[in-house]
Parts: structure tokens; C-alpha cells; sequence
């Protein structure tokens, strides 16, 4: 209830985004596999930024 209106921090924005992208690209893979590529391709690119954010620590 206390945390109802705490924001999220970025890294934790691109961890949803990044599991979206792997839930799409799953989804994706047994009927567009070029699109399912697109989308594993994108979520490699948030994996990347994810792994910049946690290093500058």
C-alpha cells in the first residue's frame, strides 16, 4: 500500500520492456519467425542498455 505511489526507476522500466519483448517474440515464433527474429533482436538491445545501467555503479 506505501509503495502505491512510488515511480519506477528506469532500470526497472527497461526489465518490463525487455519482458514484453521476449513474451511477443515467443508468441511470434510460430508464425512469423522474421517478425519473432525483429522482436528477439529488440529485446537484445534492452538487454544491452539494462547491462549499461547496472555497470555505471
Amino acid at each position: 500500500m506505501f509503495g502505491l505511489f512510488k515511480k519506477k526507476s528506469a532500470t526497472e522500466k527497461l526489465q518490463a520492456q525487455y519482458k514484453k519483448l521476449l513474451k511477443e517474440a515467443h508468441a511470434l515464433s510460430t508464425t512469423n519467425r522474421k517478425m519473432s527474429d525483429q522482436k528477439m533482436f529488440e529485446a537484445d538491445e534492452v538487454l544491452k542498455q539494462i547491462e549499461k545501467e547496472t555497470n555505471l555503479f
